[in-house]
């Protein structure tokens, strides 16, 4: 297959990339947050080439993206006032909702459950597609399932060459980790995966929020989950990946004297002088979080190479974008984590 690869800037691309999704082909469109890998929605055999082409397991659900908030119920049912909340607070933007999904969006795209997870997202190109299309496009993040996630069209283009029918070319990614997802299906509003909109953020249009599990730690590979990214080893290059918490120094002397030939280190700008003759890469500034989540997928899979040992990480603390940025990482280490506090 001869993959297009089209500019969100030629004014003829949102056409011809709905064109393509109306035939069921798979498009890679861009968003504020990572590429998608995106399908008809509704078309359960273009769904299924996603999951092909990703490798991606078949109960992990995917995010059904509206080009308007009140597309939310054309595919949802009994959707709560917190929701049309979040809608007016955040979209388009990076988070996501999840709620019943009617009868018209098939199990293949829920993974099999009676909720969907929908988002309208901060792109105008992706938006004008979905409106052409007259579909809402499916679409995960468009890496081989489990690998960093692309957050540029040439990450695509080195993941998907030839096997799907196009990438629209929009840029780097603005906020570069997945999308904050809340689910609304529940007795309280739940959190299931930090981005972009933080849970300050969220608690201040919605009182309350709960953390899952999730989020925090490794679940267990039987359960059942309503959202990408919860259950499985995500964004992890090809080598182990252990995070090392505590004070620059002390993490530092930790790494430097476990650190062999082969090994890596990925850190902050500021530390790569503790780091000389470390081979140490830098994925953004301790001191601006904003560069910390744009940086990391493009740094995961420059690191994403099986002559590498293993990595060693450092992982900013705090909430707001961090705490986005701390699950990605903590996500990519199967929550591998060492303190040099108690090391040394």
């Amino acid at each position: 297959m001869l993959t297009q690869y089209l500019s969100a800037d030629d004014p003829q691309t949102p056409e011809i990339a709905a064109e393509l999704i109306r035939n069921g082909e798979l498009v890679a469109i861009p968003t504020e947050t990572v590429y998608g890998l995106g399908a008809d929605g509704l078309n359960e055999e273009a769904v299924a080439k996603i999951f092909k082409a990703k490798g991606r397991p078949q109960d992990n659900p995917l995010i059904l993206h509206i080009w308007a908030p009140e597309q939310m119920e054309d595919f949802c049912h009994h959707i709560p006032k917190a929701a049309y909340d979040l809608a007016r607070a955040f979209w388009p933007g990076p988070l996501t909702i999840v709620l019943p999904a009617r009868d018209l969006v098939p199990k293949r795209t829920t993974g099999g459950l009676a909720t969907v997870a929908v988002r309208c997202p901060d792109s105008a190109v992706t938006r004008e597609i979905i409106r052409l299309a007259g579909v809402p496009i499916a679409a995960p993040s468009a890496n081989i399932s489990g690998k960093p996630s692309t957050t540029t069209a040439d990450h695509v283009r080195y993941d998907h060459d030839g096997k799907i029918a196009a990438v629209v070319d929009g840029g780097p990614c603005r906020v570069g980790v997945e999308s904050t997802i809340v689910d609304l299906t529940e007795d309280r509003p739940r959190l299931l995966r930090p981005g972009g909109i933080t849970p300050a953020q969220l608690i201040e249009v919605l009182g309350d929020l709960v953390i899952d599990k999730a989020v925090t730690s490794q679940i267990d590979k039987d359960a059942v989950v309503k959202a990408p990214g919860m259950k499985y080893r995500h964004y992890a290059p090809a080598e182990p990946v252990v995070i090392v918490s505590g004070s620059r120094e002390k993490a530092a002397a930790y790494i430097r004297a476990h650190f062999t030939p082969g090994d890596r280190v990925l850190c902050f700008e500021e530390e790569l002088p503790l780091y000389e003759g470390c081979n140490p890469l830098s994925y953004g500034r301790e001191a601006d979080v904003n560069t910390l989540s744009a940086g990391l997928f493009g740094a995961l899979r420059e690191l994403d190479d099986p002559a590498i040992h293993q990595v060693y990480a450092r992982c900013p603390v705090g909430d707001g974008v961090a705490y986005a940025v701390q699950n990605r990482l903590k996500k990519a280490a199967a929550f591998h984590i060492v303190d040099a506090e108690e090391e040394t």
